[in-house]
């Protein structure tokens, strides 16, 4: 790994979620809640000590694209709205980004998901690895051979297009088409009724792609998938737009401006003095004890 050009992209929101629900109340002496911060921080050490990067970003939502919405109106109109706990630690989380030196982006009216792919492909000739540290399955379409999604936790293996094909049972270039038959509950995108996931793979490992599957709708018509899939083909190829992650956003220009920089030591200690985070504290004060 060592001298090996890596760049790590860190999905924030998913992050910021998962920290926060996995770990029970907490709050500093003043009674500010800390418990997404000290997740947050954890997980980021993790990523960290395993893939050892070179560059990284932490990418967050910018909102929701008019392009999607205008196709799908009620586009994650199922979402909660964040818990007052958590969006109160997100400047935390920010100032913690900015102390240890790692880049936060987050692109006005993009999702982090397109934004997060954009970079990646834009990246992956100046770089040996592409590293997407997050838990959803649209940013798997992203996958070849340097571009690798990886768990949040920081533990477990790097998916490359076989490790996708035997999480999903399709191939990267399939997650697309496998994604705008089943739609996607989480996002409020409605698929063909009747296929789920296993019939979407059995038909994408039969006939390998949405063309060839069209192709053989005369072939399906005497079972009730064919049927559902003639009467909502127009729901899948409008699907296909709202699942496709963007690669034309704008967003960084230079690689190196994502090279990690070196921690402001004297601005985390003051976070994590205000936060009550004394073992964090201490591994700043006393490197060796912690290293």
């Amino acid at each position: 790994m060592s001298g090996s050009r890596r760049l790590l992209l860190v999905d924030g929101y998913g992050m910021v979620y998962r920290a926060y629900y996995a770990i029970p109340q907490m709050s500093n002496r003043a009674g500010e809640p800390t418990n997404a911060v000290f997740g947050c921080i954890r997980m980021l050490e993790h990523l960290r000590d395993h893939w050892e990067a070179s560059h990284w970003a932490v990418v967050f939502d910018g909102g929701l694209p008019d392009e999607r919405m205008e196709l799908v109106s009620e586009y994650k109109a199922n979402r909660k709205s964040m818990p007052d706990e958590l969006s109160a630690q997100l400047p935390l989380i920010d100032a913690y980004l900015t102390g240890v030196g790692i880049t936060r982006l987050c692109v006005e009216g993009e999702e982090a998901d397109d934004v997060l792919a954009a970079i990646a492909v834009r990246s992956r000739e100046q770089v040996d690895t592409v590293l997407i540290a997050t838990s959803d399955k649209d940013l798997l379409q992203a996958v070849d051979e340097v571009i690798k999604v990886v768990p949040m936790s920081g533990k477990g293996p790097a998916l490359d297009p076989d490790g996708v094909r035997e999480k999903l049972g399709v191939r990267p270039d399939q997650v697309v088409p496998w994604l705008a038959m089943m739609g996607d509950s989480a996002d409020n995108i409605a698929g063909v009724p009747g296929v789920g996931k296993k019939t979407a793979t059995s038909l994408l490992q039969t006939y390998g792609s949405l063309d060839g599957i069209r192709e053989h709708l005369d072939d399906l018509a005497g079972r009730k998938v064919g049927r559902s899939l003639a009467e909502h083909w127009e729901r899948v190829e409008r699907n296909v737009k709202m699942v496709r992650l963007n690669l034309d956003i704008p967003c960084v220009e230079d690689l190196e401006s994502l090279t990690i920089r070196s921690p402001d030591i004297s601005s985390l200690l003051g976070l994590y003095e205000r936060l009550g985070f004394d073992q964090f504290a201490r591994g700043l004060r006393e490197p060796d004890l912690f290293g």
